[in-house]
């Protein structure tokens, strides 16, 4: 990367602290989960339809997509398929049992290349803007995020988000070192 600006790591949004007080037995409030959604949807809308997207609405999907790979493949007890790939994990839900959380749709490697592809597209000076494939595997992405949020517990939730935030603080202090076809982006 030398010559190129080191991408910056997302900023922390939860603490200890907050997670700590958090619901163990209760969703996230009404209000917060309503908020998020929205957030989410809306950021959606704009890189389908504004004239111009802007950055922060490719950042907001970018976190519920990767929110969704941690649900998916970092929790309690991973769920592997034939070739040995995590598809799904175990998590509690608000009576403490064991909750599957998947990728309904199969289709979180392509919200993830999708998200990709549209930053690389915004770097080349385009629009930043999904295609076809994109919007639909980021719209199964969103469903199966909303499924979850309204099963887990709130604890459970900030716990993603933190666990989200340390993964992709990880993988940008170690960008130099990916692997072939492994790409990080921020923007």
């Amino acid at each position: 990367m030398k010559g190129k600006r080191r991408p910056k790591p997302p900023s922390t949004h939860y603490s200890m602290m907050d997670e700590l007080l958090a619901s163990t037995s209760q969703p996230m409030p009404q209000r917060n989960r309503d908020y998020q959604l929205k957030q989410m949807n809306d950021a959606l809308q704009e890189l389908m339809q504004a004239p111009r997207p802007t950055n922060n609405a490719w950042r907001i999907v970018s976190d519920a997509v990767n929110l969704l790979e941690t649900l998916v493949q970092h929790g309690e007890a991973p769920i592997k398929d034939a070739t040995g790939n995590v598809i799904a994990s175990h998590w509690r839900d608000c009576d403490g049992d064991a909750v599957e959380i998947r990728d309904n749709s199969g289709l979180l490697l392509d919200a993830i290349t999708a998200m990709t592809k549209a930053g690389q597209r915004m770097l080349e000076g385009h629009p930043l803007r999904l295609d076809g494939p994109g919007i639909a595997a980021v719209r199964a992405v969103l469903e199966d995020y909303q499924a979850a949020l309204e099963t887990l517990p709130h604890r459970t939730m900030v716990r993603c988000h933190r666990a989200t935030e340390k993964r992709i603080r990880e993988v940008f202090n170690k960008i130099e070192q990916l692997p072939d076809g492994v790409h990080a982006m921020a923007i």
